[in-house]
Order: C-alpha cells, then structure tokens, then sequence
C-alpha cells in the first residue's frame, strides 16, 4: 500500500493547506484526521490529487515510503503527547515525526529524548505564515538531530517561501531548538503589532485622522524601510469597510486583543534566562490591559488627562508623521535586538548552535515578521556572528543614531497627550540603559545590602560584601 512519500496528521486549516502545498511540488501526501469525515470530505475537495486518505495509524504507516515523515499539525499540548503515544507502535528507527504547532520547547525536548533511543527522530517545527503562507510558503524554523533534517531538508526546501536569500527554511538546532526560535518569533511579532498600533493611535487620536487617511499613511511607510508584512496588512485593515455600519471596519471592533501564550512565554523564559525584553512586555501588558474594557470606561469618566492633541498642538503634520516613522523604524530594531538577544541565551542555556545571521535569512519571507529591516540584521550577524547584541553592529548603531531625534520628539508629544506608547517607551528606555555605563542599580544593590544583608560587590575589587548601612 506504500508509495506517499510524506504523511500529514491534522486536516485543520494549517495542515490542510501544507498538505496541498506539499502535494503541488509533486510529493504524494498520505493525510490522517481524528475525524474520519474530515478525511472523506479533504478527498472530495481535491480529485485527481496525490492524496492517500487512512483512517488508523496502522494505515498511515503502511501508506509510506520508508523512512517515514510525518507531520503533525495538532493542537499543542496533551493532543501532541496522546498522539505520539497512539502512533509509536507504528513507527520504526529512522523514521520522522514532526509537531509543526507552537509546542512549549521543553516539552519538545522531552519527546526527543523520549524517542531517541527507539531510533524515531522527532522535530519540533515552527512554521510562521498563518493560512497563506502554508499554502504558498511559510518561514519553517525545525529542530532536531541532523540526519532529520536530511531526511526531511528536500520536502521543507520545497514548500517554503523564497527571497533572494534562497528558501525561508533552515536547520535552528538540536531537539527543541526550531520551537525556542518560533516562540520568539511570535514575540517579536507580540512587540511589532503593538509599536504598529500605538503608532496608529498616534495619528487617529493625536493627529485626528480618519482611518482612510492613516491607511494612507502606512501605505506610504510600506515603500520605504517600514516595508514589511504587517504595515502592509495595516494598510489594508484601516482602508476596510464594514458592510453593516459602513465606517471603516477598524472602528467596529472591540478593543480587547487576544494571545495564545508564545508571547507569554517569550517574557517568562526570558525572566528566567536574565535576559531584558522590555518591548515585548510591554506588548504583553497591553494586551492585558486592553481586556480591562469595563474598568477603563468607568476610569475615563473620574481619571482626567491633557487632551490627545495637546502636544501636537502648533507642530506642522508632516513632521509629527515623520518623527513617528523614525520612532517606528527605532523601536522596531530594538524589538528585534530584544529577541535576537534571548535566542542567543537559549542557545548558550540549552546547547544548541544556532546560526543568527540564518533566522534573519529565513524570516524574510513567508513569516509574520518578515519586513526590509531584516536585511541589514541578517548583515550584522554575518559579519561577526558572535555579536552580543543588534545594537552593537555599526550599521544598526548608525540607523538607530539617526532615527533618535523623532524618536524622542514622539515619545515626549505623546507622553503630553496623554496618549499611551509602552512598547515605544519601554523600547526607548532599552536603547537608553544599554548605552549608559552606569545605571542607579548601584543603589538598588545597597539597598538590598542594607535591609536584607544581601551583599554587594564594589567597583574597585571583586567578590561579595556587607556593609553596616
């Protein structure tokens, strides 16, 4: 019964659409659903398709080419686990079972382990796109030991995106090395979608634009260095129109955003391994406050503030728009020196090499994030791979040295208006305390010294000390 050459597990909607977009590069797909129906109607959808629909793993197995490559597109989680156990039996040493959903990492790395002495490789797979990019090409960040990776390398080649730059797929690192990456990732993404909309507020609130008019705006950013995925899409959403109340489709909706965790734990993982993302916390508590609909209504009627115009008042539009790219364009590096910098700590923490000149690679295209600014951070760690941190390339340095004016002039209007940027604040104070050579932690240490005998090193000698304070 063998002959697909690849096995998916999952017919939602980003298994459904990497399945069709692993069969359009001439690879039969063998597809498994945990209901049936789904398989009978996935079939019926795609007639005359390389598409082997099985109703037990007992069945997927025996439809593939040996070794065995199976993706899993599950829910993360007990689904992942129940599921691995369900199909082991079935599997035999050298075959490949991948989890492309936004699986926690530790829990990646326990399944390798788990697996490995039964000869299965099993890789933990982040794939950045959403619906289209399945289809047509996502970024792919796998983990996992190198012979999965070449066993699987030709398949992932195919279905990703393409840049310039070659396919938006690359070998992260060992075990739970492609999840860790992902999960950044999406922080990152966490941090950008808030600087975006923060800068959205400034215009529609501090400059009282319509949304056609801020539509216009990003448009106009998009041809520019802000050339990115999701200022493009915001161009797109501000210039959508409801069909019910027919005013602009932005203004309908509540504003409460959601998350699914990865940005959630981008910051606990961070907090763990010391590393500052402040940008993307900030993106996180937004959010979190964002939820607080009810209070925030009650809290505008009694909790009072300078009018949202009131310091753009007398400063010509052109240059508060300006000043607000260049804020946008700033904070945006840091975003990104942010979780640059985390990944490097888990790679250092876990054990991995990962290559950080070739994420910038693979997420220029396909991916959420994916944006012009990820050609000169892909620059900076070719040049000197090691690079402690984004800031610290020259070229990245001379981009954020020239932005720093309007970046500044944003944060101080805004801060008069009254019209919250914690992302761009939290992002500004990053840059600010990472070039200040001495920051007032020196009183934060003699404080813990003297209420809690904590100790403290001095400046002129090393090792612990107390004082009597």
């Amino acid at each position: 019964m063998s002959g697909a050459r690849f096995g998916v597990i999952g017919l939602g909607t980003m298994g459904r659409n990497l399945a069709l977009n692993i069969e359009s590069r001439g690879v039969p797909v063998a597809v498994w659903n945990l209901e049936p129906e789904w398989v009978d109607d996935f079939l019926r959808a795609h007639p005359g398709q390389a598409f082997t629909g099985t109703r037990s793993f007992e069945e997927l197995a025996r439809a593939l080419e040996r070794p065995r490559r199976i993706l899993m597109m599950i829910p993360a989680g007990k689904p992942v686990d129940q599921t691995i156990e369900k199909i082991k039996p079935v599997l035999e040493a050298g075959d490949v079972l991948i989890d492309g959903g936004n699986s926690w990492f530790e829990d990646t790395r326990r399944r390798e382990a788990a697996l490995r002495p039964l000869g299965i490789h099993y890789v933990g797979c982040g794939v950045s796109g959403g619906e289209e990019g399945a289809r047509y090409g996502p970024s792919i960040m796998p983990g996992g030991s190198p012979e999965s990776w070449a066993a699987i390398k030709d398949v992932l080649e195919a279905i990703a995106a393409t840049t310039d730059a070659g396919p938006c797929v690359t070998h992260v690192g060992a075990d739970g090395a492609g999840h860790f990456v992902k999960m950044v990732h999406n922080g990152i993404e966490y941090g950008d979608m808030q600087l975006i909309a923060e800068s959205w507020d400034v215009l529609r609130r501090g400059l009282g634009m319509s949304a056609a008019e801020t539509a216009d705006v990003f448009d106009r950013w998009n041809r520019g260095r802000l050339e990115s995925f999701l200022v493009e899409l915001t161009a797109r959403v501000c210039r959508t129109t409801d069909p019910e109340t027919k005013q602009p489709l932005v203004d309908v909706v509540l504003d409460k955003a959601g998350q699914k965790g990865t940005g959630r734990w981008t910051t606990q993982v961070a907090l763990d391994l010391g590393v500052s993302v402040p940008t993307i916390a900030a993106a996180l508590d937004a959010r979190g406050m964002s939820g607080l609909k009810q209070q925030r209504v009650e809290a505008a009627k009694s909790l009072n503030g300078p009018d949202p115009g009131a310091g753009f008042s007398g400063v010509d539009r052109t240059q508060v728009i300006a000043d607000l790219e260049a804020a946008l364009y700033a904070a945006r590096i840091c975003d990104y020196a942010q979780g640059m910098a985390l990944i490097r700590a888990g790679a250092e923490t876990y054990g991995w090499t990962i290559d950080l000149g070739e994420i910038g690679r693979i997420w220029k295209g396909g991916c959420i994030i994916r944006a012009q600014l990820l050609d000169p951070v892909r620059n900076a760690f070719k040049a000197k791979p090691d690079l402690a941190n984004l800031l610290l390339d020259p070229a990245i340095g001379d981009l954020v040295e020239a932005a720093q004016a309007g970046w500044r002039q944003t944060v101080a209007r805004t801060s008069m208006s009254g019209i919250p940027m914690p992302a761009h604040t939290s992002a500004l104070a990053y840059f600010d305390s990472y070039r200040t050579p001495r920051l007032p932690q020196s009183l934060t240490q003699a404080q813990r010294d003297a209420f809690g005998a904590h100790t403290y090193e001095r400046i002129d000698r090393p090792g612990p000390v107390h004082s009597e304070w």
